[in-house]
């Protein structure tokens, strides 16, 4: 098992590139991120160069107005998305990340708001394969973001399927889609060539993945069986600071 740290949950504290660091000293294989666009490129760049960490993927901005969770679902946002999008594949290119996360964004389910994301995702397709970038598209929960776009994992794969980009692929969070679905494994298997990544976080709390409902013990292994070789993105909340909530890993030293 590969895990990777998710700095927009963990160490939080800290300015990004010193996260960074705190999570190669934790001994983390990889990190991911949110919104990094406040730090200039070349100060996250020097921290992952410095460590070796690959910086698997940051997501588009949010938006701009009250509400926002992403844009490229939107009618009439059009503009605006591409602009995100561009701004995420620059930003992406500059520091070596792999992929960006392009947020769908409140909005509810119509052929308008599915032909926005489609097209979104093509122009970020086309913009991402030219750089050597890939993106992901992440289903995410309408308990925690009510409201948003993408919400499944069929529908995820349906978009893919629409797009028809190579660099196209699902982020496969499990916290997001056992609140929505369940049936995780099963899940897993029948999307296995559209996932591009995988998180974690315990369910209900969203707190470290050593607590609640899913049994990653069990379920990272069989996913790992059934072909994944990816990093396991660490997204979670933890209960009374990083450092002190890190030793879930010692679940999987001997897997």
């Amino acid at each position: 098992m590969r895990f990777s740290a998710n700095l927009g949950f963990l160490w939080t504290e800290l300015a990004l590139p010193d996260a960074v660091r705190r999570a190669h000293a934790a001994g983390f294989e990889a990190v991911e991120c949110h919104w990094p666009y406040a730090v200039p490129a070349e100060e996250l760049r020097k921290a992952l160069e410095e460590t070796g960490l690959p910086l698997l993927g940051l997501n588009t901005r949010k938006g701009e107005r009250e509400g926002d969770f992403g844009l490229a679902a939107l009618p009439g946002r059009e503009d605006e998305a591409r602009a995100a999008i561009d701004e995420a594949v620059a930003y992406a290119a500059a520091v070596g990340a792999g992929a960006v996360h392009v947020m769908a964004g409140r909005v509810a389910e119509s052929t308008s708001a599915e032909t926005a994301f489609a097209e979104n995702l093509a122009y970020a397709c086309s913009a991402a394969a030219a750089r050597g970038i890939g993106i992901l598209i992440e289903p995410i929960n309408h308990r925690d973001v009510p409201g948003y776009f993408l919400s499944r994992v069929e529908q995820a794969a349906d978009v893919i399927a629409r797009v028809g980009a190579t660099n196209l692929k699902i982020m496969f969070d499990c916290y997001h889609t056992q609140i929505m679905q369940g049936d995780l494994l099963n899940r897993f298997i029948a999307h296995r060539p559209l996932i591009g990544h995988v998180q974690i976080a315990a369910v209900p709390s969203r707190a470290e993945p050593d607590e609640g409902e899913v049994c990653y013990e069990r379920l990272l292994p069989a996913m790992r069986d059934e072909g994944y070789d990816g990093y396991i993105g660490a997204e979670y909340r933890p209960r009374a600071g990083t450092d002190a909530g890190l030793g879930w890993r010692e679940a999987y030293t001997q897997s």
